[in-house]
C-alpha cells in the first residue's frame, strides 16, 4: 500500500485512512456532509496525489496526444487544459483525463490513480512517434483547494491574481514560497478553486501555509468520501463507476468531448454511432421517494423489468434527496422519464433530471 507525501498528517488529524487504488487515502475527517458544506459553503482541501501524471515532450507530442484523445487538442494554448478521453479499440474507455499544454512541444497528462499503469502501458503502445514520456507519478503531489472562498483565501501565498486565472486555464508560478508550481483553476466539486501540483518534497511547506493562510476562512482538509458526494451532485462521470472499458463515450454523454475533426482511436466507430445512435444513455435521476441509490443497483420499468443499472448513486447533502446516475435503455432517457429504483425487496420511483442536480 503506497502513503501520499501527507499520509501521516492525515492520520494526526484524526482521518479515517481507506486503501483506494493502492494507496492509503483519507475517506474523511469530521463527517462527510459537514465536509461537503465546507466546500460548497467555503474553502476546503483535498490531497489528490495518489493521481497519475505523465509528461510528453517533443515534436510529435501533440499528435500522440491527438491519435489517443478524443477531444481535440491542437485547439489548446499554452497555459491552458481540456478534459478528454483515451477511447479503446472495442468502443470502451481507457480512462478520463485532463490535458495541459506546458510548452509548445510539451503536454501533461493527469490520469486517475487507478489506471496509472494501464494508461502508460496504452499510450505507450502508441507511440511510434519517438515522443519522449515521462511518468511523473511517484514525484508530485496534487492538492485540490476548492470552494467559493479559495480564491480570497489563498492570494496571500502567490504573486499571480487567482481571480484571472479562467476555468481550465493554469499558471505556472510561485505559490507558498515555492516556486515553479502549477496552479490550475480545475477541480471536481463544481464550487470553484484551483488544484496545484507540486513534487513531493514541497507539499508539506504548501500544505502548511494553506492552512495558515486559510485560518480565517474556516478552511478545513475534506476526505474522499466528500469528494465524491461533490462530484455525483455536478453529474461529474466517475472511471469505474460511470464509465469503464466498455461504456462509450456516445453513451456516456461525453460526445462534447469527443471531436471527429481528427482521428484518433476507434474514432471511426464512435462516429458510426454518433450518426446512428445509442441503445442506451447514462442519465441523471432523483428519487422521489425516500431511499438512497446505490452503484449497482438495478432499474426497472412499473412491471418489474430491468431497464437498465445505477452507476453511481447517494443521498445528496446539498439537495437532501437520493441522486443517481445510471444507463438505462435511450427511450426511458429523456428528462421526466419515470422508472424505478430497486432497493432490496422495494422499487422506488424515480425520475430523470438534467444535470448538474446542484446548481448555484
Amino acid at each position: 500500500m503506497k502513503n501520499t507525501a501527507l499520509t501521516h498528517i492525515h492520520e494526526s488529524l484524526g482521518a479515517k485512512m481507506v486503501p483506494f487504488a493502492g494507496f492509503n487515502m483519507p475517506v474523511q475527517y469530521e463527517g462527510v456532509t459537514a465536509e461537503h458544506e465546507t466546500v460548497r459553503n467555503g474553502v476546503g482541501v483535498f490531497d489528490v496525489s495518489h493521481m497519475g501524471e505523465f509528461l510528453l515532450t517533443g515534436p510529435n507530442a501533440l499528435a500522440l496526444i491527438q491519435k489517443v484523445t478524443s477531444n481535440d487538442a491542437s485547439t489548446l494554448t499554452i497555459g491552458r487544459a481540456q478534459y478528454s478521453c483515451l477511447p479503446n479499440a472495442e468502443g470502451g474507455i481507457v480512462d478520463d483525463l485532463i490535458v495541459y499544454r506546458m510548452k509548445e512541444e510539451q503536454y501533461l497528462l493527469v490520469v486517475n490513480a487507478s489506471n496509472i499503469e494501464k494508461d502508460w502501458n496504452w499510450i505507450s503502445s502508441h507511440n511510434d512517434l519517438g515522443v519522449d514520456m515521462k511518468n511523473l507519478s511517484d514525484d508530485y503531489s496534487l492538492l485540490a483547494i476548492q470552494g467559493p472562498k479559495a480564491v480570497e483565501a489563498m492570494q496571500a501565498l502567490t504573486s499571480v491574481n487567482l481571480s484571472e486565472i479562467k476555468y481550465y486555464h493554469f499558471e505556472v508560478a510561485d505559490f507558498a514560497g515555492i516556486e515553479d508550481v502549477i496552479i490550475s483553476a480545475t477541480g471536481y466539486t463544481g464550487s470553484g478553486g484551483f488544484e496545484i501540483y507540486c513534487k513531493n518534497s514541497e507539499v508539506e511547506q504548501i500544505w502548511h501555509k494553506v492552512f495558515e493562510a486559510g485560518a480565517s476562512f474556516g478552511i478545513k482538509p475534506i476526505g474522499l468520501a466528500a469528494r465524491d458526494t461533490l462530484r455525483l451532485e455536478m453529474g461529474f462521470c466517475l472511471y469505474g463507476n460511470d464509465i469503464n472499458d466498455s461504456t462509450s463515450p456516445m453513451e456516456a454523454g461525453l460526445g462534447w468531448i469527443t471531436k471527429f475533426t481528427k482521428d484518433f482511436v476507434n474514432s471511426e466507430n464512435l462516429k458510426k454511432q454518433k450518426e446512428e445512435g445509442v441503445s442506451r444513455k447514462l442519465v441523471g435521476f432523483e428519487l422521489l421517494e425516500r431511499g438512497i441509490p446505490r452503484h449497482d443497483y438495478e432499474i426497472v420499468d412499473a412491471n418489474g423489468n430491468n431497464i437498465g443499472i445505477v452507476t453511481s448513486g447517494t443521498m445528496a447533502p446539498s439537495l437532501g434527496k437520493g441522486i443517481g446516475m445510471g444507463y438505462v435503455k435511450t427511450e426511458h432517457a429523456a428528462v421526466d422519464s419515470e422508472f424505478y429504483i430497486q432497493i432490496r425487496n422495494n422499487k422506488v420511483l424515480a425520475k430523470v433530471v438534467k444535470m448538474p442536480f446542484y446548481k448555484k
